[in-house]
């Protein structure tokens, strides 16, 4: 068996146990590559797991294709969680459109309103949520686990893909035609809001076109993050 084969085989049995031990467990979808890979995965084993995204208002239009991609290919409607129309109205007005580039703390604030706040919308009343990040995708996620404890949402957050190589994850796609993101053929690897992710250059991190302006150390958005660290509290076996 190959090493894709074997971390299929481990990620649908890791996927295959959320759905019967932490019922009702939802995927929060980015609709990037690897989260493709999880969405075909969920999608074809037929799994209860509920798939979302956050429909942050300032997505790529190809990013918001994804959804219809996914509804065309699959017969699956992903539910998109939107940002409270108050919220983005007030930033806007009291900071301006596009005040994340003045400094790291107006660029959280504008992820709290828009992926943040949404999100933990999305987990309310869940038992677990499963994320498609990967620890060779950044100095941030080098320690990733595949189950944690998170204490931000109270539950379990699962990352089946962890231990997966970009090479794992296009390998995948290309075997099993699974639908993506047209802007992976652009140069961008990682895909997040349309003015904070810009295409990358050959040898650039994998992530270094998000939020291309700050250093390294600061580009997660809030969604992993408690009290300004990465939710690492607690690797569950």
């Amino acid at each position: 068996m190959s090493t894709l084969d074997s971390r299929i085989t481990d990620t649908k049995a890791i996927l295959e146990r959320i759905a019967a031990d932490f019922t009702p467990a939802v995927f929060a979808s980015s609709l990037a590559a690897e989260d493709m890979v999880l969405t075909d995965l969920i999608l074809r084993a037929k799994l209860p797991i509920a798939i979302f995204t956050l429909e942050t208002g300032r997505l790529h239009k190809e990013t918001v294709g994804m959804i219809a991609k996914v509804r065309e290919i699959y017969g699956y409607e992903i539910e998109a969680y939107r940002p409270e129309t108050a919220a983005v109205d007030a930033y806007v007005a009291q900071n301006g459109l596009n005040a994340f580039y003045d400094s790291v703390e107006m660029r959280k604030e504008c992820c709290r309103i828009r992926k943040v706040e949404p999100l933990n919308r999305a987990l309310a009343g869940k038992r677990a949520w499963i994320t498609g990040q990967r620890r060779s995708q950044s100095t941030t996620r080098a320690e990733l686990a595949v189950q944690e404890d998170d204490p931000a949402h109270g539950m379990v957050k699962f990352n089946p893909l962890a231990d997966w190589s970009e090479e794992d994850v296009w390998n995948y796609i290309r075997a099993n035609n699974v639908p993506y993101n047209p802007l992976h053929d652009r140069g961008y690897p990682s895909i997040g809001c349309e003015p904070c992710t810009r295409a990358i250059q050959p040898g650039e991190d994998v992530r270094a076109g998000r939020w291309w302006w700050e250093n390294p150390e600061s580009k997660e958005c809030g969604l992993h993050v408690v009290d300004g660290k990465l939710v690492r509290i607690k690797q569950t076996a």
